[in-house]
């Protein structure tokens, strides 16, 4: 006969965890190669249009669709992002991939990231270029299990998917880490397209001139 405490210990535990609000955390994974205004205003405007708690920016180890000779040392890209980010509360750096090394698979991260905090509920952000490429990620069957996928519309890109994906409007910041890595090739000016930490830390470690 089943213990009548007991039972209505394990209701009440039951009860508690379902009553619980799951913390919404966004994660924006990338290279950050380097990390620019552009990536700022899309977790920002993430955030702000899904009510999420917090955004974990996240850089990758060794990026499996980027070419490696492109992006300099996870370490230096890392720091980049600290700098861009300090000053924002709901913004966190998150190491999981650069920790783990190696070739950055998401359901490997977010495996890892779930069964340390089984309390999140996590968004995963993808720009809307990449949405078409969803049928490719490694194991994304059971990734979609696990995360939300949230897709920033981007102009010439079509709103659609055969996987579920949350679609937010970001505006339209024409920049990118291309861009930026040119410009100090050529010794223009990226004022502006980065935070002021990451200018200073590109220039004192001369960084993306070769």
């Amino acid at each position: 006969m089943v213990n009548v405490f007991e039972r209505t210990k394990t209701q009440t535990v039951k009860l508690l965890a379902t009553s619980i609000k799951k913390k919404r955390v966004g994660i924006l994974g990338g290279t950050f190669n380097p990390p620019h205004l552009g990536h700022l205003i899309i977790a920002d405007q993430v955030a702000d249009q899904l009510d999420l708690d917090e955004v974990l920016f996240m850089p990758d180890a060794t990026p499996p669709h980027v070419d490696k000779k492109l992006a300099i040392d996870a370490k230096d890209r890392a720091k980049m992002v600290a700098a861009s980010i300090h000053n924002n509360p709901r913004f966190h750096l998150e190491l999981s991939e650069i920790m783990r090394g190696g070739v950055s698979y998401t359901y490997d991260t977010m495996l890892e990231l779930r069964r340390r905090h089984p309390e999140n509920d996590y968004f995963f952000i993808i720009g809307g270029d990449m949405v078409a490429y969803l049928p490719k990620w490694h194991r994304i069957a059971e990734l979609q299990k696990i995360v939300k996928f949230v897709g920033v519309r981007r102009e010439g890109y079509e709103i659609k998917s055969d996987f579920p994906v949350i679609w937010v409007d970001v505006p339209l910041i024409d920049v990118s880490s291309t861009l930026i890595r040119k410009k100090i090739r050529n010794h223009h000016s990226i004022h502006y397209l980065v935070t002021p930490g990451v200018e200073q830390y590109i220039k004192e470690h001369q960084l993306y001139l070769d």
